[in-house]
């Protein structure tokens, strides 16, 4: 199968890069390389002949026709997108314009394409997205998010990915394009952009520096790793039922400050500090605006349906991305420059 992969210079479109040429398919990877973006995170698949680079924004929409005609995918896996919660607090235009606009353009592009080859039924647009468009959780482990969840995203982000969501599924039901939609839980793993939780408490234990926790560090998330995640989403693009929608996460439910003590016990045993904990680094920081107290998916329909289960437990998961951050300074070091890493965002509202 060709697949045209948008975003898979960054984080989760990456790991789905590396996977599919893995698997044996041939993959155009579209990216705009904006800040978070990194080509060395498909390096190891780049001097494949299943492999090739666009440069190219998804709010270009005359280079998008261009890449469909010149390239002809059987599918289309939509992953590009601005998703950091603090700069959309700070920035909210690139949000609207790369998730909402781009996100047209996409379909868009898409459907034209799909219509000129016939409108055949093989084709697939799949529309990756996150549970943080259904809002807010109550505390109570029998309340997860489900494909039915109502929509009631808090944050610039979440607003402008239920806004594609939305977009998406109108395209199905108005013009028939074939899509399927994906909400996933928290990902982490190798190749995270250090402005996220996990890398920059990493990263932040190694330096010396604090560990900053929004809050009380109550607020809950489901954590899943990303190469499962890849995993998950090309079993929903090839096995999927058109026009349906897949929650993806791994019931692996944890509290913010439990997530950083476990991240600091795990470099205890990997990189002792001369003396002390790596957990003596905790500080708590005021608040996000409109900080979600929990997500956690109802991972039911994928694992009924399409019979998907994540590989590692969370524990696993955060030893193997530990692991992978000791054994690659070069690459996160050479990030740490570009703009807002490092420093504290999202406190404008």
């Amino acid at each position: 199968m060709k697949l045209l992969v948008t975003g898979g210079a960054g984080f989760i479109g990456s790991a789905v890069v590396r996977l599919a040429v893995a698997r044996g398919h041939h993959v155009i990877n579209l990216d705009a390389l904006t800040y978070a973006a990194c080509l060395e995170n498909v390096a190891s698949v780049s001097g494949s002949d299943r492999y090739a680079f666009e440069h190219v924004d998804i709010r270009d929409r005359a280079s998008l026709d261009r890449v469909f005609s010149q390239h002809r995918p059987d599918a289309v896996m939509h992953l590009a997108a601005e998703s950091h919660v603090d700069r959309s607090i700070d920035g909210p235009g690139d949000f609207i314009e790369t998730n909402i606009t781009g996100t047209f353009n996409m379909l868009e592009a898409a459907r034209r394409y799909w219509s000129d080859q016939g409108k055949p039924a093989t084709f697939r647009f799949h529309h990756i997205s996150t549970d943080e468009v259904f809002g807010s959780l109550p505390n109570d482990p029998g309340v997860k998010f489900t494909e039915t969840t109502p929509y009631d995203p808090r944050s610039p982000y979440s607003a402008s990915k239920a806004s594609s969501d939305h977009l998406v599924r109108a395209w199905h039901e108005t013009y028939g394009l074939p899509v399927v939609l994906s909400n996933c839980s928290n990902n982490y793993g190798p190749f995270h952009f250090p402005e996220k939780l996990i890398p920059v408490i990493i990263l932040n234990a190694l330096a010396g520096a604090k560990l900053p926790i929004y809050g009380d560090g109550s607020n809950i998330r489901d954590w899943l790793y990303v190469e499962d995640h890849a995993d998950a989403l090309l079993l929903v693009l090839e096995k999927g039922v058109s026009g349906r929608s897949y929650n993806i996460g791994s019931e692996n439910e944890c509290s913010n400050l439990d997530l950083v003590k476990t991240l600091c016990a795990i470099l205890d045993q990997k990189k002792p500090k001369p003396s002390g904990s790596y957990a003596d680094q905790i500080t708590f920081v005021t608040d996000r605006p409109g900080h979600d107290a929990r997500y956690a998916i109802d991972p039911t329909r994928i694992r009924t349906e399409l019979g998907w289960r994540p590989s590692v437990s969370v524990q696993q998961g955060l030893e193997k991305t530990v692991q992978w951050y000791l054994d690659h300074e070069d690459w996160w070091r050479a990030l740490q420059t570009r703009t807002g890493v490092g420093q504290r965002l999202g406190v404008k509202a």
